[in-house]
């Protein structure tokens, strides 16, 4: 397992823009697929976005297309989340998470790590 510790939530206005990272231990790192998840008061969680260990690969949800970036550098164990043109249906958790299968993260069950999370607020 890697240890994943996300930063860059925070209050944005509709339209805006933010960038999520996630600090990721271990000496393993390129070995992972990572991705975000999100969470919404009331709801259950859901994929964001996802980048395979080369970085050469990403898939995003339907709802985050075009608007969202996500991209990692292994030099530094990071993962990130551009997030622009964002939306009030955008509020939520935001979660890492990191996985050898990458299907398996996609999925969202039985993950290998995830992260605390980092509030993202998007007012209207």
């Amino acid at each position: 397992q890697v240890q994943l510790v996300e930063s860059g939530g925070g209050l944005v206005q509709a339209g805006g823009s933010l960038r999520l990272s996630c600090a990721a231990s271990g000496r393993t790192f390129t070995r992972y697929v990572l991705g975000w998840f999100r969470q919404a008061p009331g709801k259950e969680r859901e994929f964001v976005a996802a980048i395979s260990w080369s970085g050469g690969g990403t898939y995003y949800a339907d709802s985050v297309k075009g608007r969202f970036t996500i991209s990692r550098d292994n030099a530094k164990n990071t993962v990130y989340l551009q997030m622009n043109s964002l939306k009030p249906e955008d509020t939520a958790v935001y979660y890492c998470a990191a996985d050898t299968v990458y299907l398996r993260l996609v999925d969202g069950m039985n993950v290998d790590s995830w992260g605390q999370g980092t509030q993202v607020t998007v007012s209207s």
